[in-house]
């Protein structure tokens, strides 16, 4: 039954080469030590041609003249077997829950076969194969419900899968790629907003677009300095390269940073690693007394150094350094204006996001520590 066979080659190849490629990079990348890399194209080719042999043994074996997409059911079982990828892969590989679940589905599949067997018609009598008949519409129902199964089974934490591609682009040298991904999401982690810090980095944008993404509100998660942040594929050694030094031995990214400014080996992106440190902290008492050892403060500034000091200036009431910017204090006042006008905490949180998202003072006021609303704003 043809139908089957097309429902089935569509659904792996796309699966395989649309959604899951990066996460089966990630398990040849780790599974090999680094030492072969996976090509999207060839690799959903191959496995998908490798699981319709299988069904072609198991349909021979089997020999369903009806329920055929039953015959498919070990394919796609190994299918989400590959591709349910854990994020911890790096640490140690393991099939997790697979090493019962599996066994548990194949004899509940092989019930089903034997039901299946008991209510095939004669041998003697044709099975119709016309697109129209009974059977055929049961059997792609069938063949949905498995996908479905597959679908629920894999991978599919939009979150690690923008980290994925965004360190497979790293690794190209695409940073614009990297800052592309999942830009349009709310959603982050503590290691995508590494990925991205870099990428910003690397194209000079630190201070000047940090904050039109959702940003983890800790600086300790800038750097894979500890046990807890790491890169699945990016060299680590090539960040700290690029920073000044390897650290010989676990600190935390701030330490870090000012232990290598103290050593004479930091590299100029270094500044914009640790001011923006102090920012994710919120700590701008430090930020305006560091600025001027990085920075001539004036409207040139990155615009979240800008958008920080005037948070500062309107904040203290005996700054040590005092910034007005005609455009940007205009923008604070009428965003406290905006905070005015309303009353419940949820809804002023709704407008500050519509009209300031991507403001230093939107992350500063409404991002709390542990994610959640932060009415300081008011």
């Amino acid at each position: 039954m043809y139908y089957n066979a097309v429902v089935f080659t569509c659904f792996s190849f796309l699966w395989l080469y649309c959604l899951q490629a990066d996460m089966l990079t990630v398990a040849q990348h780790v599974l090999s030590g680094g030492k072969t890399s996976y090509h999207p194209l060839l690799g959903a080719m191959f496995i998908t041609v490798v699981l319709l042999l299988l069904q072609q043994v198991v349909s021979r074996i089997l020999r369903l003249r009806v329920a055929r997409a039953l015959t498919y059911f070990p394919s796609l079982l190994l299918l989400a077997m590959l591709t349910s990828v854990g994020q911890n892969i790096d640490h140690r590989f393991t099939f997790g829950a697979w090493y019962w679940v599996a066994p548990l589905l194949l004899l509940v599949w092989a019930a089903a076969v034997w039901v299946a067997r008991q209510l095939e018609p004669p041998r003697r009598r044709k099975v119709s194969q016309s697109l129209f008949a009974p059977h055929v519409w049961k059997n792609l129902l069938l063949m949905s419900l498995m996908m479905m199964g597959v679908a629920a089974a894999s991978n599919t934490n939009a979150v690690f899968h923008y980290r994925v591609h965004a360190e497979k682009a790293l690794t190209e040298g695409d940073f614009d790629e990297a800052l592309r991904t999942g830009s349009r999401s709310l959603e982050t982690d503590s290691s995508l907003t590494m990925v991205r810090m870099y990428a910003l980095s690397r194209k000079g944008l630190l201070g000047e677009r940090l904050f039109s993404y959702p940003v983890v509100s800790s600086s300790d998660v800038m750097l894979p300095t500890s046990g807890s942040m790491r890169l699945l594929l990016y060299p680590t050694d090539s960040l700290y390269r690029y920073l000044g030094a390897v650290p010989r031995r676990p600190m935390q990214p701030m330490e870090y940073l000012n232990t290598i400014l103290r050593s004479g080996q930091a590299k100029p992106a270094v500044a914009d690693y640790l001011l923006c440190g102090y920012l994710i902290d919120k700590d701008i008492d430090s930020f305006a007394r560091e600025i001027s050892r990085f920075y001539k403060v004036n409207d040139s500034l990155p615009r979240h150094y800008r958008e920080a000091l005037v948070l500062y200036t309107h904040q203290r009431c005996n700054p040590v350094l005092v910034y007005h910017d005609t455009v940007l204090d205009v923008d604070f006042d009428d965003m406290k204006k905006l905070e005015d006008t309303c009353e419940e905490a949820s809804e002023r949180k709704g407008k500050i996001l519509e009209n300031y998202a991507d403001s230093y003072w939107y992350y500063y006021f409404y991002v709390a520590s542990d994610g959640a609303l932060s009415d300081s704003g008011r």
